[in-house]
């Protein structure tokens, strides 16, 4: 079945324009946000200023929730649930957008901070799948928070500013790379070698006692740095979250401009034109959420992942201030609510056309893609929506005019992945995948198309207009 080019529909003019506004809007969240407790940040910010109040502070106030009402629940720092009361009592189900704000990166280790040969180093541990080959010859930045003993949270961003030095791991030269050059890609670099490279200069300890002078002089001096700048010790590392991402904005990419290349785009790709969508609803007919979750390139564990009560606990909480709650109630509204689990998909590369079959493949250009099933080989570990939930989504998006595709995630016995939409399932809720093609996935440089982009924005408004 051959689909358009959704960009076919915004010829040169106004309606291009918008496509290019919402992509340079986006291209701006993701260059200051890498980082699921940056993300968190922006879009609270941006969702108290649209009229969200914080869920504690409804608790704390004792207020009763009606059809318009706007909360949000803040989960640690790194997660996110958003909720526009419909005219509908929640027992009837929710309308959720559910996607992941944590991407593919290096995490320093608690002990990261050693001196080799006068470099000061910090040793990492990749996050997520990653081709480790990748990372290194790139200027990298430091985003995080440091947490002292007293509960100080200290925040750390360097690498992206103007004047901002940046950081790097090491490859060997070419001219000595013959055994390395032979070995597997998966070998190539090992999980144990990334370690970022961070100075080289050693402490001026002339005026100190020799008994007091620096054993590692050049790991003495980085100390002194980080102690005028952040006033941390060295035993503060061990209190630290501090992610090593790419330095840099995101990119216009193409000659047309019609593509954005940025880091992590999985997923917040598709977080953004969910939250972005649930602020552009007023009084639904169901009640809308915006469920920003992370982990979920980790297996969706722990207090902040999918598979945590987070959102379980909260939707209790919001029935309670309704005046709807009883477990029944909960139990029956979960289940019947409709999801769409806002991930990325694999798009199609002209340069590895081996891997994916083109009638079941996303396309750039194309619009928000459906992937009824992820998983992996026999669709293991996969959602697989239902036949009557994708046909009720195929009339939604045709009568709103949504460029939309389908694909699976390359041949059957070539690889696979999976996303949330598995645990939101076990609650009995109708779920598929959607999202937006991506080239490059979990690269630290991915690619994706503006008016694919546009598409998902207009496909989620769509969902959550839905009666």
């Amino acid at each position: 079945m051959e689909r358009k080019n959704a960009w076919e529909k915004y010829p040169q003019g106004e309606k291009r324009e918008a496509v290019f506004q919402f992509a340079e809007d986006y291209r701006k969240f993701i260059s200051e946000c890498k980082t699921e407790r940056e993300c968190v940040t922006y879009i609270a910010k941006e969702a108290e200023a649209a009229g969200f109040v914080n869920l504690d502070t409804v608790i704390a106030n004792g207020t009763t929730l009606k059809a318009g009402d706007k909360v949000y629940a803040n989960n640690m720092g790194k997660g996110l649930a958003l909720f526009v009361m419909g005219k509908k009592g929640l027992e009837e189900g929710m309308s959720i957008l559910g996607a992941h704000i944590d991407s593919p990166r290096l995490d320093l280790k608690q002990d990261p901070l050693y001196e080799n040969t006068d470099f000061a180093m910090l040793d990492t541990h990749y996050y997520g799948g990653i081709k480790k080959y990748q990372w290194v010859t790139l200027p990298l930045a430091l985003h995080g928070v440091i947490v002292k003993k007293d509960g100080t949270v200290v925040k750390v961003n360097v690498g992206d500013k103007p004047g901002d030095p940046v950081f790097g791991i090491s490859d060997l030269l070419i001219h000595l790379s013959g055994e390395q050059m032979e070995k597997k890609a998966a070998k190539v670099i090992e999980g144990e070698n990334l370690d970022l490279l961070i100075g080289s200069i050693p402490v001026d300890d002339s005026d100190k006692e020799e008994k007091e002078k620096a054993k590692e002089k050049v790991k003495a001096n980085i100390m002194n740095l980080l102690s005028e700048e952040y006033g941390i010790e060295e035993e503060d590392f061990l209190s630290a979250e501090i992610e090593v991402v790419p330095a840099g904005e995101a990119r216009d990419y193409g000659f047309d401009r019609s593509m954005i290349m940025g880091y992590g785009h999985d997923d917040r790709v598709c977080a953004y034109p969910s939250y972005k969508a649930l602020a552009a609803v007023e009084d639904p007919e169901y009640t809308s959420v915006c469920l920003l979750v992370d982990k979920e390139e980790i297996g969706s564990v722990g207090a902040s992942g999918m598979h945590s009560r987070f959102f379980e606990d909260t939707v209790a909480e919001v029935m309670n201030l309704a005046g709807e709650y009883s477990e029944l109630k909960l139990r029956r509204a979960l289940r019947n609510s409709k999801v769409l689990s806002s991930d990325v998909s694999a798009a199609f590369d002209p340069n590895f056309p081996s891997v994916m079959t083109k009638a079941n493949t996303a396309y750039f250009g194309k619009g928000l893609v459906f992937n009824k099933y992820t998983g992996a080989r026999g669709k293991s570990s996969s959602n697989d929506a239902n036949a009557e939930y994708v046909g009720w989504l195929r009339d939604i998006m045709e009568r709103n005019g949504v460029s939309f595709q389908t694909a699976e995630l390359g041949k059957v016995d070539q690889g696979g992945g999976g996303t949330i939409a598995y645990i939101l399932a076990n609650y009995g809720m109708n779920v598929i995948d959607s999202g937006v093609p991506v080239l490059n996935m979990h690269a630290p440089w991915e690619i994706i198309s503006k008016v694919d982009l546009y598409e998902a924005y207009k496909g989620y408004v769509a969902f959550l207009k839905e009666k």
